[in-house]
């Protein structure tokens, strides 16, 4: 058995569509799960929705429900002929459309959007695409099942960034999903498609795994099933040594490590989301980044450190961070100073990518948009603390980077003239993370790439 999960671009349009069904119908001997997002670009609107219908601003939020229903019904056109299946999916489109549009009215009247309603809003984006895919394989001749993934997929009650409850999901997948794959209206299953990104409470609360979170559907049940590998589909010929969009030949990379994966995803890569890798982890299950729009391409494949060559394999960035600096009032005697700052970052829930430390100071990075003000009151108690801003942070990744010849030197090389306000390296010498002037970003980057790979052939 495969997991196979198609992103938002994989299922843009009619036309991508018609590509997923066709990958789909060359692994159908390996039992596919299948877990698609929403069409590109739905959730954002749906975001907006929120917005609106907290704003009380009904037409404006009816009007984006109508736009979804408009182009979702314009897919089933281009996408479905059979005109059993074209109904059923037009059903299926009304049905979710209809009551978008009522809990809608009902938030614009009471004023008030909770985190429950919130999540019940941006997660209905997946059941549309999943209802139409599905109806478009069973009109195919390929023998679907539809899941509700709110019964897969068991969480914490925080509704927009849901804990999952892996003991929960390893009893309840199994079940459920061979339940669906015995058969459907007496006729054999051949595949079984469910929603990313959605997931419920012990009690069915709707809640979500947060932007980015159908890599981690996929790799939750790919950990249930005891997959034989989870297939990530995107738009790109699999994992790059940098950004294409900001790097030019950039090379594909055949096969990282599962840390070195998570150390791209925390640095800013976009591949996979960073919660993507745990699950697969514990069953040592290989993930595969493949691209729906060139199905023929290697792709990389993600696995155990121990099967990874050594060496740099990627240089990414987060283009807007900030710098938290923490200074001890008292120059001398400053005991207790670094127990205070950490107490503090615990009582708000502080995460931060990079740090510094000494015994009366602290440096760390935060996203451009974290809100942060109630912690700074508190630690400027008895401390002097401040923002930088206009920073952006580089992170290059690899395995026993220290030990390569020449690495260290070729990066210092490149930073020679640029001001460095932080830098830190990972553990076992696995990465090497700086922050830089924003307006510096792109330049560092290029040049950076440009000396840690200009010499390889490619893989």
């Amino acid at each position: 058995m495969i997991v196979m999960k198609f992103g938002g671009t994989s299922v843009a349009d009619a036309q991508a569509i018609k590509r997923v069904m066709s990958i789909v119908g060359g692994r159908l001997d390996k039992a596919p799960v299948i877990v698609v997002s929403a069409l590109s670009k739905v959730t954002d609107s749906l975001y907006k929705i929120c917005d609106f219908a907290e704003n009380g601003d009904l037409i404006e939020a009816e009007m984006l429900v109508e736009n979804i229903r408009d182009r979702h019904l314009k897919l089933i056109d281009e996408l479905i002929e059979d005109e059993k299946y074209s109904s059923e999916a037009r059903g299926h489109t009304d049905s979710l459309c209809d009551n978008l549009k009522k809990l809608v009215d009902v938030i614009c009247d009471l004023g008030e959007l909770s985190e429950r309603s919130r999540a019940r809003i941006i997660s209905t984006g997946e059941y549309l695409s999943s209802g139409i895919i599905c109806c478009a394989l069973n009109a195919s001749g390929i023998s679907t099942n539809f899941l509700d993934a709110r019964k897969l997929i068991i969480t914490d009650e925080n509704y927009l960034k849901g804990e999952p409850d892996l003991h929960r999901i390893s009893l309840k997948v199994p079940e459920i999903i061979g339940r669906a794959y015995k058969a459907l209206d007496g006729t054999p299953v051949s595949a079984v498609i469910t929603q990313g990104f959605v997931s419920a409470t012990e009690n069915g609360v709707p809640t979500v795994l947060g932007r980015g979170g159908s890599d981690y559907s996929a790799s939750l049940i790919g950990m249930a099933m005891n997959a034989e590998e989870i297939e990530i589909w995107t738009d790109v010929d699999g994992v790059h040594t940098a950004d294409p969009r900001r790097v030019e030949e950039t090379k594909s990379l055949e096969a990282i490590s599962f840390r070195e994966a998570a150390d791209m995803a925390h640095s800013g890569a976009k591949v996979l989301h960073p919660s993507t890798m745990e699950p697969a982890v514990g069953k040592n299950i290989p993930i595969k980044v493949l691209n729906s729009m060139n199905p023929s391409a290697k792709g990389t494949v993600i696995k155990q450190e121990s099967d990874i060559r050594s060496g740099v394999k990627s240089v990414s960035c987060k283009e807007n961070v900030r710098m938290l600096n923490i200074f001890s009032s008292r120059v001398y005697n400053s005991s207790g100073f670094l127990s205070r700052v950490f107490s503090i970052f615990g009582k708000h829930h502080f995460s931060f990518d990079l740090i510094t430390v000494s015994e009366g100071s602290v440096s760390v990075t935060i996203g451009e948009d974290d809100d942060i003000q109630e912690m700074m009151e508190e630690l400027s108690g008895f401390a002097t603390v401040f923002i930088e801003t206009g920073k952006s942070q580089i992170a290059i990744v690899g395995k026993d980077m220290a030990a390569e010849k020449d690495v260290l030197g070729r990066i210092f090389g490149v930073l020679e003239g640029h001001r460095i306000y932080l830098m830190s390296m990972g553990a076992a010498g696995g990465s090497l993370s700086l922050v830089v002037d924003k307006n510096e970003l792109n330049c560092i980057i290029r040049d950076l790439h440009k000396v840690l790979f200009a010499d390889e052939s490619g893989d």
